[in-house]
């Protein structure tokens, strides 16, 4: 048996299909029924059935909650560790802490429990240390903790350092940290937020750069690792290293939309987060941008995943196709 925490998220929704499209025993963590909708969304890109979907044993859970969670890791061998809150406003701090560091010790401490023979981790190149003398980040680039880190970046740390603890206790694991992911399904969420922005009329752009890699080389990849008897590493996952301004122009292509013409420098930037951090205080809301936000959409953080593509059997796609791909899907409806 395969358990997948996270199962409803961008990710885990597409390795669940990756799954049960090979007849795998998948138990799959929710929430709350309406977020199993994201699923079927992104099932029905593949062209696949409600038979398919039927294929999935579903488990409600909160991967915080220890009783809760008991229970899911009966007769699990696998588990893929999907879940995580991902959020670049101070005032989500805590509840990073306590879902993706202790929820990840919870998901450990059982794991340790239940003899689970393999964990793989989806992390993040938030966790990765900063390139040294301009050359890309590889995955022996220590992070930081005096810089200044998101307390994203902190959390996903937190979290490896988890999932390390258990490679010292007789179970296999391994991490992936993967760049901007870009695929469909989530189109109000993530990077599928920028398809569609840009649809709609996206102006501005910034002149940043990162590293981008597809949905479905993430969780192939993924797949691949954990039925290896590759063990206690950790793989960069980028395609390419971008700038937010290619990006977000093959995507305007892409749709056949107008490209964003409007560069936002990093003064302005820097001067929009502060007044937007100001409003936030006011008013209560969530701020519009956040520091974290800002210093990331210009900056320039590249990566090579060199390592993992010696490896696999497989190439991953270039970002220009995978923009294509993943603009066809694009529901042109959608508000």
């Amino acid at each position: 048996m395969i358990l997948v925490t996270g199962a409803t998220g961008f990710v885990g929704a597409h390795l669940l299909y990756q799954l049960v499209e090979t007849n795998e025993h998948v138990r799959a963590i929710y929430r709350s029924e309406k977020t199993i909708e994201k699923v079927t969304e992104v099932f029905s890109l593949y062209g696949a059935n409600a038979s398919l979907i039927s294929k999935i044993e579903w488990f409600k859970a909160d991967i915080t909650d220890v009783p809760s969670m008991i229970p899911a890791f009966y007769g699990v061998k696998k588990v893929y560790h999907c879940a995580a809150f991902i959020s670049f406003n101070p005032k989500d701090y805590r509840e990073m802490r306590k879902v993706n560091i202790h929820g990840t010790a919870i998901i450990v401490n059982l794991s340790i429990d239940a003899k689970v023979n393999k964990i793989c981790f989806v992390s993040s190149i938030a966790s990765i240390g900063s390139s040294i003398y301009g050359e890309p980040s590889k995955e022996e680039n220590e992070w930081n903790p005096q810089a200044d880190n998101s307390g994203y970046s902190i959390t996903k740390f937190g979290a490896e350092m988890e999932v390390w603890r258990a490679s010292q206790e007789g179970v296999d694991v391994v991490i992936v940290n993967p760049g901007i992911i870009l695929g469909g399904g989530f189109w109000n969420a993530g990077s599928g937020q920028l398809f569609t922005k840009i649809f709609h009329g996206l102006k501005f752009y910034t002149e940043g750069k990162t590293g981008f890699v597809g949905v479905k080389d993430v969780v192939k990849t993924m797949v691949f690792l954990t039925n290896s008897t590759i063990k206690n590493e950790r793989f960069i996952l980028v395609s390419e290293n971008k700038s937010y301004k290619e990006v977000f122009f093959l995507i305007a292509d892409a749709l056949k939309k107008k490209r964003p013409y409007k560069r936002i420098h990093r003064w302005k930037m820097e001067l929009l987060w502060r007044v937007s951090s100001f409003l936030s205080i006011i008013t209560g809301k969530e701020p519009l941008l956040t520091k974290y936000a800002a210093k990331s959409a210009n900056s320039t953080s590249l990566y090579t995943s060199k390592k993992v593509q010696e490896i696999l059997p497989f190439k991953f796609q270039t970002i220009e196709a995978v923009v294509k791909e993943v603009s066809e899907n694009y529901p042109t409806t959608l508000s």
